[in-house]
């Protein structure tokens, strides 16, 4: 196919301003041409800014608008379904944020829709394109570290953390909205990595409390995976810890070494052997979202695969 795909988002707020909106424009047969937000000033700075050349603070009037032939849902998790019913009913492309909705019943709905209508829909699980994970999944295939035992991840931050999207309305640990506190924000991109790299879980337990108080949703989750091939996962995270606590890691461990990484931070990846360490380094796009975009927008041409599916957020979630 040669058709070009012409992007309208709905919700361009602070995600839009860097990790993903200018991407839209720096793709082959890719062009942001519209924008929405509730906030009409608001629409019309971003609009202005990304030099995109319409906006409405009318979601529907987006989505129907006849030049726009694919949505980026970019609103938060409580919204996810309802926009994609009705871009999936104006027969528009999707492409959506995570966490992908606010429960796996949600999900399932999307899914339903999908196939009702006929249409495509990719996941923004983004970090699966990104070179530090691909090589990750390289090194996991090629052997380097000998059969996979356990894989230990920490996401320990204060209350206020730079990893963390800081919003007016602070939506993220408002449950109504985001489906959950800042476990359910950040974890679906790791998560997902996990069933990328070792396939879907067959056993899980998990504890998740709200330790701190200082919002109405949990603060510490504690969460025990069993993957196939005997694989353990173990994983902690915490988001209400002193600055100098602050910990983003992730390590595999095998038999004949380990792989020590970050998901949020610009860190190396530290492959160590009993032979050396070596320190690989892997940097992110600065419109983190671009790799992916990219792959969707092939996808929505019939020129590849879907980067993720709503099958596959399914299993996150």
């Amino acid at each position: 196919m040669t058709y070009q795909i012409n992007w309208g988002i709905v919700g361009c707020g602070d995600v839009c301003e860097v990790k993903s909106g200018p991407a839209f424009n720096k793709i082959v047969y890719s062009k942001l041409v519209a924008v929405m937000r509730r906030n009409a000033a608001k629409a019309e700075d971003f609009a202005r800014r990304h030099a995109v050349p319409k906006f409405y603070i009318d979601a529907e009037q987006l989505i129907n608008d006849t030049e726009v032939n694919a949505i980026y849902i970019a609103t938060p998790p409580s919204t996810h379904e309802e926009y994609t019913e009705m871009a999936l009913k104006a027969g528009k492309l999707v492409y959506v944020e995570k966490p992908i909705s606010v429960s796996a019943a949600s999900v399932e709905r999307m899914i339903a829709l999908e196939k009702q209508h006929n249409r495509k829909v990719a996941v923004a699980h983004y970090r699966r394109s990104l070179s530090l994970f691909i090589k990750v999944k390289e090194l996991l295939v090629d052997n380097t570290i000998g059969k996979i035992k356990q894989v230990l991840l920490n996401t320990l931050q204060p209350v206020v953390s730079n990893v963390i999207s800081q919003t007016e309305e602070n939506w993220r640990v408002q449950p109504g909205v985001s489906g959950g506190g800042l476990f359910f924000d950040l974890s679906p991109h790791q998560l997902d990595i996990l069933y990328w790299l070792f396939g879907e879980p067959v056993h899980s337990s998990i504890l998740s409390v709200n330790q701190g108080k200082t919002y109405n949703a949990p603060d510490l989750t504690m969460l025990q995976l069993h993957f196939a091939n005997n694989i353990y996962f173990n994983g902690n995270w915490n988001f209400n810890v002193a600055d100098c606590a602050a910990e983003d890691t992730c390590n595999i461990i095998g038999d004949k070494g380990s792989i020590e990484f970050s998901f949020f931070k610009p860190a190396p990846i530290v492959l160590t052997t009993n032979d050396e360490v070596k320190r690989l380094e892997e940097f992110f796009p600065k419109h983190i979202q671009e790799p992916h975009i990219n792959r969707v927008v092939n996808y929505f041409r019939g020129d590849g695969p879907n980067p993720c599916s709503l099958q596959e957020a399914l299993v996150t979630m």
